[in-house]
């Protein structure tokens, strides 16, 4: 048995952090493969929003709670399995494969709890995340450091844990050779704590330089790309891999070069690079040095429908035919899976507070806008989202189509979440539901206008379909927005 094939089947376990204790999640084969209740998702959703007006979560005429965010808890359970069932029935049995979920598509502690009960570790890109991660208690063993831009202090601090650290470019691999040489060892224990003296997996991200994806800010393996080394430029090539030759204690390699806009096709091709660039660099070094191939993520999401399209299956096919020998069980795999995950099982629901009519054209001005769906408002092409309408009583509404606007509560004109958009005419009291913002929507909030984090609550449903809630964040006070304003300072600056 390899190294990370010890460090993955080890029990995870977790220190927690100061002054705050942070459970241990049970050992990822515990549970077996959730199923859905028999509903589509059409039909959980319409259960989900009348339970919400039924059961008071979102009040029709007190204006502090207009607006609430559900995440199925269910839906997300059968995702990840759906995820971890397409690796294990492509790959030889006792292959090593860590599923580490990206913080940044949904960094709320109670998810990614979720997401470790489901047998998923994290992927963190910051000390921020990594300090949900230790919330949610996700053992050091099963988490992986990412980020172009990491301190001394957090390379320090990644080490001393036992964290996974992908090493972002040149200088960041200098400045590792000295923490590595000032903390001897190769690595941490199996179970995931680091020793004195010693570290976790440490690897190097590379940019295959393979193309863009249709959203331009999203792709990560353009020539230029700000992330990782890139591989084709003159000389990189070869300087990888003195690069590894020079440092027996880098043992992984790690691509990104999927997301959303970004063709199966594209995400494979950069997988194949970085497969034959390992070995390349084992033939070099006479030995297994890179035992391990980070693969990342960047599954794109279907928002035009509730199809979940492509699939885990489509894309482990299209991976293993680009590059057949990272699944035949000589590597061990990483993957670092977020919106694909999470974004079909989050909703945000609505009050409609006023409608108008401005120049012909009707407008709905409803609570959920820039706050909760940031990329959407300010690039709605690259980003369109549904809307559905419902009554006060959380009924679906019926009746003929109207073009309407669907207006947020920010003060500038841009603040739609859709335009002329043909739904039921909406009145004041009516709500709407947005489909598919369970990752980088309203978990991560922009706080324009100083608008406070809506209540995000999980949802399950018993096979009788009823509804049950847990909170999982509360809504923002506004003492507490005050308090992050800097309020206790209010004569700082006089």
């Amino acid at each position: 048995m390899n190294r990370f094939s010890q460090q993955l089947r080890a029990a995870p376990s977790d220190d927690g952090m100061a002054g705050m204790a942070a459970p241990t999640p049970p050992h990822p084969t515990r549970h077996p493969t959730p199923r859905l209740p028999p509903y589509p998702p059409a039909a959980r959703r319409d259960l989900a929003v009348r339970a919400v007006a039924a059961q008071g979560l979102l009040d029709r005429t007190d204006s502090a709670q207009p607006l609430v965010c559900l995440l199925d808890v269910d839906g997300i359970r059968a995702s990840a399995a759906a995820l971890t069932g397409a690796f294990a029935t492509a790959l030889p049995p006792g292959t090593p494969v860590l599923h580490a979920f990206a913080v940044k598509a949904a960094p709320l502690v109670p998810v990614l709890r979720l997401l470790a009960d489901a047998g998923l570790g994290c992927e963190v890109a910051g000390p921020g995340e990594l300090a949900l991660a230790r919330a949610a208690g996700v053992a050091p063993g099963r988490t992986v450091l990412d980020s172009p831009a990491k301190t001394v202090a957090e390379l320090r601090e990644a080490l001393a844990l036992g964290v996974a650290v992908n090493a972002d470019s040149r200088q960041e691999l200098a400045r590792l050779d000295t923490l590595v040489t000032a903390a001897p060892g190769s690595h941490g224990p199996p179970g995931g704590h680091a020793a004195p003296g010693s570290h976790g997996p440490l690897g190097v991200r590379v940019n295959p330089q393979t193309g863009a994806g249709t959203i331009d800010a999203l792709s990560t393996a353009t020539a230029t790309s700000k992330f990782g080394i890139a591989l084709r430029d003159p000389g990189a090539r070869e300087w990888l891999v003195r690069a590894f030759l020079d440092r027996p204690w880098l043992t992984r390699l790690h691509v990104h070069s999927g997301s959303q806009g970004v063709p199966l096709s594209l995400i494979a091709h950069g997988v194949r690079e970085v497969h034959a660039l390992a070995e390349e660099i084992n033939a070099a070094a006479g030995r297994r040095q890179v035992d391990t191939l980070d693969i990342g993520g960047g599954l794109p999401v279907n928002f035009a429908s509730d199809a979940p399209v492509p699939t885990w299956t489509q894309y482990v096919s299209a991976l293993r035919e680009a590059a057949p020998g990272a699944f035949d069980g000589s590597y061990g795999l990483v993957t670092e899976f977020g919106r694909s995950l999470l974004a079909k099982h989050g909703l945000v629901v609505s009050r409609v507070e006023y409608t108008k009519t401005t120049g012909a054209r009707p407008v709905a001005v409803t609570h959920a806008g820039v706050q909760l769906a940031t990329r959407t408002v300010y690039a709605p092409a690259a980003w369109p989202l549904r809307v559905l309408a419902y009554d006060a009583l959380g009924e679906p509404k019926s009746g003929p189509p109207l073009a309407q606007d669907i207006a947020g509560p920010a003060c500038f004109a841009g603040d739609l979440l859709a335009t002329a958009r043909e739904l039921p005419e909406l009145v004041p009291g009516d709500l709407i539901a947005v489909p598919d913002t369970g990752a980088y929507f309203f978990t991560a909030h922009y706080g324009y206008n100083s608008l406070p984090r809506p209540a995000v609550h999980g949802f399950t449903l018993t096979p009788a379909g009823e509804v049950r809630f847990a909170l999982a964040r509360p809504a923002q006070d506004l003492a507490s927005l005050v308090t992050e304003s800097g309020g206790a300072f209010r004569d700082a600056l006089l």
